[in-house]
């Protein structure tokens, strides 16, 4: 796993911008918080923050970044107009959608053969691996 992990990581960053995509300057991480957006939703900067356990004035300052290009809309939220929601722009959807199926396929392909109890357990190992990988991160700090 040791050499394995860097490899995986590596690859997936290598994974190329979509054609219509690629004047934008996307890099890995844009590809992290325009997953998130697919997959869950619209959701607030705040909400995004949490979820990718980044500080809110990073995602902050790559939403702002997104919209400016146009790659991610802001709306104000109705129920409480004082919040924003981040959403992925119609126009990049089907760009961004088909940039992030590649890996989505390839975990597919990965775990479809797996029954349900042992996708948990990859899951679970991966979820144990990151958790201890932030205590040695903080230890460091």
């Amino acid at each position: 796993m040791i050499l394995l992990m860097p490899r995986l990581i590596a690859r997936a960053k290598r994974t190329p911008v979509p054609g219509q995509l690629r004047d934008f300057a996307l890099t890995p991480r844009h590809l992290s918080l325009l997953a998130l957006l697919l997959h869950d939703g619209p959701a607030t900067v705040k909400t995004l923050a949490g979820r990718l356990q980044v500080a809110s004035t990073t995602v902050s300052l790559m939403v702002n970044d997104l919209s400016r290009k146009g790659i991610l809309a802001r709306h104000e939220d109705e129920r409480d107009r004082r919040r924003t929601i981040v959403s992925i722009a119609d126009e990049h959807r089907e760009a961004i959608e088909g940039w992030l199926a590649a890996g989505a396929d390839a975990w597919r392909t990965a775990l479809e053969p797996l029954e349900p109890a042992q996708r948990q357990l990859v899951i679970d190992a991966l979820l144990t691996y990151e958790r201890e990988t932030m205590k040695l991160t903080r230890q460091s700090d």
